[in-house]
């Protein structure tokens, strides 16, 4: 046991010495690096030529006329004008509402809904009812930034209040 162990220690010794470097060797591949120069393979640019007068000589530079050949400015006018009116009958589309109350009390959803229309009397407001459950939702919004804006107006009066996706009127 004791030789294995001087063995493993002699063994040991013997590989940290020849993995020493000696003093004055420079490993080969700092020297070749050093050694070779690349810059016949690197880019040259000519130097930006330099005025010697402070005064920015005009450039004469012909002038060219271009002529268009396909006019298509009246086609797309008129493809313009048919998807604008298609888009006015579009009376619905897909966005978000405020959901202000939900419950089984009349008399506190219409309280609410005066509370809401005196605070912000520009949107407006849908009371829904479902036996036995009042609604009211608020506004119509394409987006949930301009509902979230609202929604803060009005925290105060309808704490539980929440953003609900909903069907919304196209307002034209």
């Amino acid at each position: 046991m004791k030789k294995i162990k001087i063995n493993g220690l002699v063994l040991c010794f013997l590989v940290l010495i020849s993995c020493a470097r000696t003093p004055g060797t420079v490993s080969k591949s700092v020297t070749t690096a050093a050694a070779e120069d690349l810059s016949a393979f690197r880019p040259k640019f000519p130097a930006p030529p330099t005025e010697t007068s402070n005064e920015t000589k005009p450039v004469s530079e012909p002038v060219v006329s271009v002529t268009p050949t396909h006019h298509v400015n009246n086609r797309v006018l008129a493809l313009i004008d048919t998807v604008a009116n298609a888009n006015k009958a579009i009376k619905y589309a897909q966005g978000y509402r405020i959901l202000a109350y939900t419950g089984t009390e009349r008399k506190t959803a219409m309280e609410m809904r005066r509370a809401i229309i005196d605070r912000i009397p520009e949107e407006r407001d849908y009371l829904q009812y479902r036996q036995p459950t009042f609604r009211l939702k608020i506004g119509d919004y394409l987006n949930r930034i301009e509902a979230q804006q609202v929604l803060s107006r009005i925290k105060d009066i309808s704490p539980n209040a929440l953003i609900i996706s909903d069907q919304i009127n196209v307002n034209r």
